[in-house]
């Protein structure tokens, strides 16, 4: 399942540099998660790295994107 970024989100560019698949970029008002590169990290990382440095808790699952494990590494491997 991809995730996405909601309302309490302060743009503090936390989030961008650390995603391993470029999935997150600058949106009005706040930041944006590609469902199509977002792979929660797997394939990188143990968890969603975004996750671990917002400071507001607005990283969420993306009700849209349901995916398996199985599913998130084939599109981390499709990726790189």
């Amino acid at each position: 399942m991809a995730l996405m970024i909601v309302d309490p989100c302060t743009a503090c560019d936390a989030c961008e540099p650390v995603c391993p698949n470029e999935a997150i970029t600058a949106g009005d008002p706040y930041y944006v998660i590609d469902p199509m590169k977002c792979t929660e990290c797997v394939g990188e990382e143990d968890e969603p790295q975004c996750r671990l440095v917002c400071p507001e808790d607005c990283i969420v699952q993306n009700p849209d994107w349901e995916e398996t494990q199985e599913e998130l590494q084939a599109k981390y491997e499709a990726l790189h």
